[in-house]
């Protein structure tokens, strides 16, 4: 069965752009545009396998969308991903409030993304 993937990036032409990579490599990938976009599609559509967030969203950032799935998600694994130099101190700031997500930097080389979630 293929792992349920939610990918989330305000800019759209990356988010779909993911999507079509994890959907071609045999994951069930779904791409929102938005952090409140991905809380509403989890409502509908249960718990993904894998949560892929951008970190700098307009609504609501990366890591406070992951901390919300986390808690409500036990079993989603989180990657944020993000082209920003102050998001090790965001991450800081959700390690000291227990939560640990890996990091994976943009841009992202379409082989790099899939060994990552291979692994």
């Amino acid at each position: 069965m293929a792992k349920k993937i939610l990918v989330v990036d305000d800019e759209r032409l990356i988010a779909d752009t993911l999507t079509s990579i994890l959907t071609d490599s045999g994951f069930e990938a779904t791409a929102v545009y938005s952090a409140t976009e991905a809380l509403a599609w989890i409502k509908r559509s249960g718990c993904p396998d894998i949560l892929l967030s951008d970190v700098v969203m307009p609504d609501l950032n990366g890591i406070e969308l992951a901390k919300k799935i986390s808690d409500s998600c036990a079993h989603t694994d989180v990657t944020l991903i993000t082209g920003n130099s102050y998001t090790p101190e965001l991450l800081r700031k959700a390690e000291n409030e227990g939560y640990r997500f890996k990091m994976l930097p943009k841009p992202i080389h379409p082989r790099t993304l899939l060994a990552h979630l291979h692994a």
